[in-house]
């Protein structure tokens, strides 16, 4: 893995060459029965990292300097934090360990055996340095070229929102309006020690209420493709924001092709004007369940027509429920919401690879 000059100057990454020792081919000659081994080969196969390392490249800006130590350079870091999600990893630390013991992970790594993982302290500023546009362009990128391999992308989508528990400890509306005041000041940003505070508690969640249980936390809105169950879009916003505001921007978030959006279908939080009105403008069909009014109760038309939704509505509550399985989708990592979106949008990326390669390989050449 070699980097060349730029247009902008010489890349300050770390040369990372990757040959074959002894050991190496040792190794491989045993590899086709190693399971991680052949799930890490089946995702190289279908994918094309460069359009990936050039979109890094562009938006990471860290390594771009001549001065000071090289940087690592962001493809790879980028596979380590994949590899955290397929893997259940838990922690940076944990990475930091697994990477160094797996030699499939190394070799997905394209990292010789003998050279030490990136340190976990190098994970979390990588995480912290990638912008949401960047995450948003490498994801739609992935969702392209599957996209280009003959899969539909987008013609039918699922919308739906989940609650996504607080990192921190809940706090009461009033502690919170005080919180984010100190925080603006010039001492709530210092610690004990009056140095810049490495970790604050969360500032940006609030709270609701769902089924009479009251949530202090944040919001997920997603949205999944009907028929191969890609993840389009997801994103957060505090717990309080209700579901249907949030249609329009999920739908067009959902956009990453040149084929048009046929129907979009979404439970009855999502009914009403407003949604109806966006759709039929877009000339999308509407497959927004309906629900009772204050004047009137649905027809059995209507009671039909949300059981037949109902059938394509599942495929995200399925991403949901997986999610919270294994990679505790239910509650937030960190305290602030960039970090965790950037968390969820790798989630995003590392589930569309694995059921991109999964699909493909299922289809005769």
């Amino acid at each position: 893995m070699q980097f060349n000059q730029s247009p902008g100057g010489i890349m300050a990454y770390k040369k990372i060459e990757y040959g074959f020792s002894f050991a190496d081919i040792a190794i491989q000659a045993h590899s086709d029965k190693n399971r991680n081994h052949l799930f890490l080969r089946q995702i190289e196969s279908v994918i094309d990292w460069q359009p990936i390392q050039d979109l890094l490249l562009k938006y990471y800006q860290t390594g771009k300097s001549k001065a000071g130590e090289k940087a690592y350079p962001p493809l790879l870091l980028f596979k380590c934090l994949l590899l955290q999600k397929w893997f259940q990893i838990k922690s940076d630390p944990e990475l930091e360990s697994q990477i160094n013991d797996r030699i499939s992970f190394k070799s997905f790594l394209q990292l010789p055996l003998e050279k030490p993982s990136p340190d976990h302290s190098t994970f979390s500023r990588f995480r912290s340095r990638l912008s949401k546009d960047a995450m948003t362009k490498i994801n739609g990128n992935l969702l392209l070229q599957f996209h280009q391999h003959g899969l539909s992308i987008n013609q039918g989508i699922a919308v739906d929102a989940r609650l996504v528990k607080s990192a921190s400890r809940p706090v009461s509306n009033e502690q919170l309006k005080e919180l984010k005041k100190q925080a603006e000041t010039p001492e709530g940003k210092l610690d004990k020690k009056s140095n810049l505070k490495k970790f604050s508690r969360d500032l940006e969640s609030d709270w609701t209420v769902k089924n009479d249980k009251p949530h202090f936390g944040l919001k997920e809105h997603s949205s999944v493709d009907t028929e191969n169950g890609f993840i389009l879009a997801t994103y957060l916003s505090p717990s309080s924001q209700n579901d249907s505001i949030h249609l329009p921007m999920v739908v067009i978030s959902s956009i990453h092709t040149t084929d048009k959006v046929q129907t979009v279908y979404a439970d009855k939080g999502y009914a009403g004007g407003p949604n109806r009105r966006f759709l039929a403008l877009n000339k999308i069909k509407d497959g927004i369940m309906r629900k009772d009014s204050i004047t009137a109760k649905l027809t059995e038309l209507e009671v039909l027509r949300n059981k037949s939704i109902s059938k394509y509505r599942y495929i995200v509550e399925q991403y949901f429920g997986i999610s919270h399985l294994h990679d505790t989708g239910q509650r937030a990592r960190f305290t602030k919401m960039l970090k965790n979106n950037i968390d969820i949008m790798f989630r995003q990326f590392a589930f569309n690879l694995k059921k991109g390669a999964k699909i493909l390989e299922s289809i005769p050449v």
